[in-house]
């Protein structure tokens, strides 16, 4: 590879004289130029993921709060990615921390010599884009009720404590990657960190408006766009490889290729299986439950990508497709409202993701991540499974725990929800004074008057 990149190069001189007097670059340097480049397209390609939540999200919800939608997204991607600057960098990854949590780094600056190449600055853009993801996760249970000062107020607290002491627990050289906690890309970290936020918002503020009769049933409250809902979809899945692939932090040795074909096999089952189910339990092949299969097929294998052999990837990705149908369900039975299914797509998913390493982590693969140990099916007993189902119980409920406090201090203090008249009018018109679809939704407006 470093070769076919040399002779590429050399072409390029031959377009361009001048620079062909240059010193020609060594191989390290070459080699290091296009890691860093693999960094910044993967960064990218997470940072864009936040148009397929925006769509999810809208698509999932009515029209009425599709603008509202659109707009809080931008507006704490941005203020989210000023706080990872400000603190939340440093409690993850901060040099001078401990087992519990980072210190250092904070208004991080990677420096601003131009007469040396500095990685770490792409380190950061990659690392800021995983953490503002897992806040556009918590965000599913805000949907729909929630004030904007309440997204506001979170977003401090979710990107500036709760998602990096998580992610230094097993990213950054925590008491979790201590013990060997396999996390390729964050099914924990990332996914079930933005879950367990977006259920204790979903307790908090209880039901929508209509989700539930008298005696206890459900109502379908159908999102506006199911286009939206499938193309958003898909540019998750173009992301992912982002995600996952990227996490490798290079392409000199070809192993983010192996990552992200096991993320490919992982996701198509997940549909696959999701489909199926629901055409054998329903007797109709619900399309919302088949998109969620595919998400929850990435969810599950974002931790195990990295670890398992391809066949255990399509595994993963068939259970992940079955699971999160049977947990949407539930999920409903329990009177949880949860509209865009962030608790089944990333929470239960990221549970069963993180697990399956305990069963299907292969010893070599172990030993070239560095990370953990062999799984229960490959001769590492109950060890590894062990491992990961501490480090579930452990994020899973610092994460719930200190969101619902902090959520429940917004409530009693400057309130969480919206009031029952702003919530039937629609938060695109009662938080921001305009409607995302004006013509439309002015047209409905003269039609019921």
């Amino acid at each position: 590879m470093v070769k076919k990149v040399v002779s590429s190069l050399g072409g390029l001189l031959l377009l361009f004289p001048a620079m062909a007097f240059a010193e020609e670059p060594s191989a390290s340097t070459v080699l290091l130029g296009v890691n860093l480049l693999w960094v910044m397209m993967a960064a990218i390609l997470v940072i864009l993921m936040q148009g397929g939540f925006i769509l999810l999200e809208a698509g999932s919800t009515r029209m009425k709060n599709a603008g509202h939608v659109a707009g809080k997204t931008i507006f704490t991607v941005g203020l989210g990615s000023l706080i990872y600057w400000a603190v939340g960098y440093g409690f993850a990854f901060g040099g001078n921390g401990n087992l519990f949590i980072g210190l250092g780094d904070f208004f991080y600056n990677p420096g601003t010599s131009i007469s040396e190449v500095n990685p770490s600055s792409l380190f950061w853009v990659f690392q800021c884009a995983f953490a503002v993801i897992s806040l556009s996760i918590a965000w599913g249970g805000f949907a729909e009720r929630a004030k904007l000062s309440s997204y506001l107020i979170f977003t401090l607290v979710f990107v500036g404590f709760i998602y990096p002491v998580v992610a230094h627990w097993i990213w950054g050289g925590g008491f979790l990657a201590e013990d060997g906690a396999q996390d390729f890309a964050g099914s924990t970290v990332v996914h079930l960190t933005g879950a367990m936020a977006a259920l204790a918002a979903t307790i908090l503020l209880k039901p929508r408006i209509g989700k539930y009769n008298k005696d206890g049933s459900a109502n379908q409250i159908l999102g506006h766009n199911q286009v939206y809902t499938a193309l958003a979809v898909l540019l998750l899945w173009v992301g992912w490889f982002g995600f996952n692939a990227g996490s490798a932090l290079g392409v000199d040795d070809g192993f983010f290729g192996y990552v992200a074909f096991n993320t490919q096999l992982g996701a198509a089952a997940g549909a696959v299986a999701a489909m199926l189910i629901t055409w054998i339990v329903l007797g109709k092949a619900d399309i919302t439950t088949m998109l969620n299969g595919a998400l929850a097929g990435l969810v599950a294998i974002t931790a195990s990508c990295a670890f398992v052999e391809p066949w255990a990837a399509v595994v993963i990705g068939l259970v992940a497709g079955v699971f999160v149908f049977f947990s949407m369900k539930f999920f409903e039975k329990m009177k949880i409202d949860d509209p865009i299914f962030a608790l089944s797509v990333h929470g239960a998913a990221g549970v069963l993701g993180t697990l399956a390493n305990g069963f299907f982590a292969t010893p070599e693969l172990a030993e070239y991540t560095g990370v953990g140990k062999a799984g229960l099916f490959y001769g590492g007993g109950f060890e590894q499974l062990w491992v990961q189902f501490l480090s579930v119980v452990v994020c899973g409920a610092f994460v719930f725990i200190v969101s619902f406090i902090v959520l429940a201090i917004v409530k009693s203090v400057m309130g969480f929800r919206v009031s029952e008249e702003q919530e039937i009018i629609g938060l695109d018109l009662s938080e921001h004074g305009a409607y995302g679809y004006p013509e439309q939704m002015k047209k409905g407006a003269n039609l019921n008057s």
